[in-house]
C-alpha cells in the first residue's frame, strides 16, 4: 500500500468509525458487533503508526492526550455563558409568565420544556466543524481551557457530522455529567481504595474536569447533554426547537426528552410529567428548564446582569426523608475496608423502603456530626444510593453518643490501620473471615462459578474450620475433609465435589466474573469473552487496549490492569489453572457468527429456550445490545411468559414486542 492508497484507507476507517461511534454512544443504535470496531481500529491505528504523516487530532485514536498540563489556560467567552434564574415556586412561574407577556406585547410565542440536568456547564467550540476548544463556564465571560479533558468523552464528536460545508463557528453550550451507574462505581473503587468518596454525581464530573492529567479523566464515567448555543456564524435558527433538530444532526447529544407547550398552563402540566420520570434519566436531574421557544424574540426580552429573561429553571424539591439512627455498625469488605454503615427506623424513599444507609468513613461521620441516636436526614445520591446527609439538631436530647472506629478489625481482632492520604481504615488480614467469606460466595454464586452445594453456611463453615484459604483452595478438597465423623455426611459431601468439579468447566466469562476484580460485573466479563479468547490475552492487556472496547469503561480498564499487575492474583489465577479451572473461550464461539441483527433489546419475562444470561448472550455474539430500561431508542422488547411493566411500557412507546418464537426465528435468520 502506498502513501496515495493509505491516505484512502485512512479517511474511510475514520468515517466509519465516527459513524458507529455515533450510533454507539450518541444514538444508542449500535449496529456492528464490538469484535468487528475493534478490528477496525486497530486498523486505522496500524496506518498511523506507519504513515505518521496521516495522522489528524480529531482521529478517534487520538482522544486521550499525553502528558499532563501544568495548569489550565483561560478563554474568554465571545458570547457570555449566562446562568439560569432558579425558582421552587409555580406562582413564580406564573409571573414569569406574565412579566414576559407584558414585554412582548401580545405577540405570539411557546414554550420549550427540558430536563434540568445537574451537571458541569461547558461550552464546545467548532469552526469548520471541527472541535478546536472546550471550556467551562467560569465567571460568564471567563473561564478554563478544558479541551483536552473533553475530548475524552467519546458522546463529544471530534467532527460534526455533515453532508453540507459546516458552520464556520458554532459554539454549542451544555452539561457534562457522570452517570448513574459511574458514580457508584467510581465511589465503591474509591471507597476499596481508601480515598474519599465523592458526594453526588455533580460533584464526581466537576473534580473530574479539573484534572490536569486527561489519561485521568479518560478514566472517569462521564457523559454530555447540549441544549444551547454561543458565537455561530454561517448558521441561525428561528427556534430552540429547530436549533436542537440541528444539533442532533451534527451528531450531538440532545436532551431526551422535551415537551413544546402552548402556555404555561401546559407547560406546568408538562413539568410534572418530568418529575414523575426523574429516575428514568441516566443523570441526575433535579428540576426542568421552560425557554421560549421563538429565538427571534430573546433581543426584546434582554437580560438581567446574571440571567436571560427568556428562560427559567424550575426546582423541585429533593427528594428526603428523617428517620432515627439507632445505631452505627462496621462491615468489612472483600479488600478489607472497614465501612461504617447507618442502622436506621424503616422509612419510605424515593420508591424504596430503607433501614440501612452508607456513611462512607469517619471523617463524614464527624464533618456532618453525626450521633448515634441522632434524628438524620436522607437522600439518595444519584438517587440509588441512600445517605445520610444531615441531621436534624433541634431533636437532640443529650443522650445521643459520638461513634468511633474500632481499632481492631470487628470480625478477625487484628489492628486495622489507616495509611497516610486515605481516609479509610483497613483489616490488613488477608485471611479475615469477612473478607475470605465475602470473596468465596461471590466466587460460587450462580453468576459466576455456580457450585452446586456451596451455600452460605457451608462457607461459613469452611472458613471457620480453616479449609479454604481462597477460592483456589475449593479444588484441593476431598471426600474426608466434607463427610464429617464417621462419614455421615458422605452424600451431600460427594454433591459439593461433584459441584466443584463441574464448575472447573464453566463459560470462560464466568471465571473472570468469579475473580472479583473491582469494576467488573457479569455483563463486563461477557463483553471481555468477546475481545479475548484465553485469560492470558486480558493479563496482558493494557489500559488502552481496553479503551478499545466500546463497552468497558475507563474506570474498568484501570481496575483490569492494576488487578493483574498485582503478584498475588496472578499466583491465584495460576493455582486456579492449575485446578483445571477454564480460561478459555469455547471453540463452539471462537467461530464467527453468520447472523449479525444489531439494535438494542430489552428482555422480560421467562423464556422456555433459554436462561435470561444465555438470551442476552446470543443477542451481543450477534453485534445487539442490551439495556436493562424500554426507552423510544429500544429496538426490540423480547416478551416471555410473565412480563412485566416494560412489555406496557413497550406497547405505549410502539416499541416492537416479539414473542419467544419470533425471537428464535430472528436468531436463526
Amino acid at each position: 500500500m502506498n502513501q496515495k492508497e493509505a491516505q484512502r484507507r485512512v479517511n474511510a476507517l475514520r468515517e466509519t468509525l465516527e459513524r458507529h461511534n455515533h450510533l454507539y454512544y450518541v444514538a444508542n443504535t449500535p449496529e456492528i458487533p464490538d469484535r468487528e470496531y475493534d478490528r477496525l481500529y486497530q486498523e486505522l491505528e496500524k496506518l498511523e503508526a506507519q504513515y505518521p504523516e496521516l495522522v489528524m487530532p480529531d482521529s478517534p485514536t487520538r482522544r486521550v492526550g499525553g502528558a499532563p498540563l501544568e495548569e489550565f489556560r483561560q478563554v474568554r467567552h465571545r458570547v457570555p455563558m449566562m446562568s439560569l434564574a432558579n425558582t421552587y415556586s409555580r406562582e413564580e412561574l406564573t409571573a414569569f409568565d406574565e412579566r414576559i407577556r407584558k414585554i412582548l406585547s401580545g405577540a405570539s410565542f411557546t414554550y420549550v420544556l427540558e430536563p434540568k440536568i445537574d451537571g458541569v456547564a461547558i461550552s464546545l467550540r467548532y469552526e469548520q466543524g471541527r472541535l478546536v476548544c472546550g471550556s467551562t463556564r467560569g465567571d460568564g465571560r471567563v473561564g478554563d481551557n478544558i479541551t483536552e479533558n473533553l475530548r475524552t468523552i467519546r458522546s463529544i464528536p471530534l467532527r460534526l457530522r455533515t453532508e453540507k460545508a459546516p458552520p464556520a463557528v458554532l459554539e454549542v453550550r451544555g452539561e457534562v455529567f457522570m452517570t448513574r451507574e459511574g458514580f457508584i462505581a467510581i465511589n465503591r473503587e474509591r471507597e476499596e481504595a481508601g480515598q474519599e468518596t465523592f458526594a453526588n454525581p455533580r460533584n464526581a464530573a466537576a473534580g473530574s474536569l479539573k484534572q490536569l492529567d486527561s489519561r485521568v479523566v479518560a478514566r472517569r464515567p462521564l457523559d454530555v447533554i447540549l441544549y444551547g448555543v454561543g458565537e455561530m456564524d454561517g448558521i441561525e435558527f428561528k427556534t430552540h426547537c429547530e436549533l436542537i433538530a440541528a444539533l442532533r444532526a451534527f451528531g450531538l447529544k440532545i436532551p431526551p426528552r422535551s415537551w413544546t407547550c402552548k402556555s404555561m398552563p401546559e407547560a406546568l402540566g408538562a413539568l410534572d410529567e418530568l418529575k414523575g420520570m426523574r429516575h428514568d434519566f441516566p443523570f441526575d436531574m433535579d428540576g426542568g428548564v421552560i425557554k421560549v421557544n421563538e429565538r427571534s424574540l430573546y433581543d426584546v426580552l434582554g437580560a438581567t446582569a446574571k440571567s436571560p429573561r427568556w428562560a427559567v429553571a424550575f426546582k423541585y424539591e429533593p427528594e428526603r426523608a428523617e428517620t432515627r439512627l439507632n445505631a452505627i455498625t462496621v462491615q468489612v469488605g472483600r479488600t478489607g475496608v472497614l465501612t461504617p454503615v447507618a442502622e436506621l427506623e424503616a422509612v419510605f424513599l424515593a420508591g424504596s423502603t430503607i433501614n440501612r444507609a452508607t456513611l462512607h468513613n469517619v471523617d463524614e461521620i464527624q464533618r456532618k456530626d453525626i450521633r448515634i441516636g441522632d434524628r438524620v436526614y436522607l437522600e439518595k445520591a444519584g438517587d440509588v444510593i441512600p445517605a445520610v446527609v444531615g441531621v436534624n439538631i433541634a431533636t437532640r436530647t443529650g443522650k445521643e453518643r459520638v461513634f468511633g472506629m474500632p481499632s481492631q478489625c470487628p470480625v478477625c481482632g487484628q489492628e486495622v490501620t489507616r495509611q497516610e492520604g486515605e481516609v479509610a481504615y483497613r483489616c490488613e488480614n488477608l485471611q479475615c473471615p469477612a473478607q475470605l467469606k465475602r470473596w468465596l460466595r461471590h466466587f460460587a454464586a450462580r453468576g459466576a462459578m455456580d457450585i452446586e452445594g456451596l451455600g452460605e453456611a457451608l462457607i461459613d463453615k469452611l472458613v471457620d474450620q480453616k479449609l479454604v484459604a481462597d477460592p483456589a483452595e475449593l479444588y484441593s478438597l476431598n471426600l474426608e475433609q466434607l463427610s464429617g465423623p464417621k462419614g455421615k455426611k458422605k452424600k451431600s459431601a460427594q454433591n459439593l465435589l461433584d459441584g466443584i468439579e463441574a464448575s472447573k468447566h464453566r463459560d470462560f466469562w464466568r471465571a473472570i466474573f468469579a475473580l472479583g476484580i473491582r469494576q467488573v460485573g457479569a455483563k463486563m466479563a461477557q463483553t471481555l469473552e468477546q475481545h479475548f479468547e484465553t485469560l492470558d490475552q486480558i493479563m496482558a492487556a493494557d489500559v488502552e487496549r481496553f479503551q478499545q472496547i466500546r463497552d468497558l469503561g475507563p474506570v474498568a480498564a484501570q481496575s483490569l490492569v492494576d488487578y493483574f499487575k498485582n503478584s498475588l492474583s496472578r499466583t491465584l489465577v495460576k493455582r486456579l489453572k492449575d485446578a483445571g479451572v477454564n480460561f478459555k473461550r469455547r471453540p463452539a464461539e471462537s467461530g464467527a457468527v453468520t447472523t449479525q441483527i444489531g439494535k438494542t433489546y430489552v428482555l422480560t419475562g421467562t423464556l422456555s429456550k433459554f436462561t435470561r444470561e444465555q438470551a442476552e448472550q446470543e443477542i451481543r455474539r450477534r453485534g445487539g445490545n442490551i439495556t436493562s430500561s424500554v426507552s423510544k431508542k429500544t429496538s426490540y422488547v423480547v416478551a416471555g411468559v410473565e412480563p412485566g411493566s416494560k412489555l406496557d411500557k413497550a406497547r405505549s412507546l410502539g416499541v416492537k414486542v416479539l414473542d419467544e418464537a419470533a425471537f428464535l426465528k430472528m436468531l436463526e435468520m
